[in-house]
């Protein structure tokens, strides 16, 4: 159980960076990297998710899974990690516009 609530931890927080990553990278007005740091982003959230679900069909199967506050942790920053994601794209497409001004 633990090893599953720190790679949730670990990949969030992958995923996250390479979400600012990507920001600055547009910011400077290079998209082919930001693209390619969201891409890297989206690969370390799919690898959470799949954290996640085994999680999740453990306790379709009644294995009560105890509710720790590491595992609200995790849940946490792989929710931030998301919303970093989802705001990284907004911000691309944003600097995108700007630079084609």
């Amino acid at each position: 159980m633990e090893e599953i609530i720190i790679n949730l931890i670990s990949c969030g927080g992958e995923a996250k960076s390479f979400s600012m990553e990507a920001i600055s990278y547009a910011k400077e007005g290079d998209f082919e990297k930001a693209k390619e740091a969201l891409g890297n982003a989206e690969e370390s959230l799919t690898k959470a998710h799949v954290q996640q679900t085994k999680l999740i069909q453990s306790e379709a199967q009644n294995n009560r899974i105890e509710v720790s506050l590491l595992m609200v942790h995790a849940q946490d920053h792989l929710m931030n990690a998301i919303t970093v994601k989802d705001m990284a794209e907004e911000f691309i497409d944003l600097y995108e516009k700007i630079y084609l001004k």
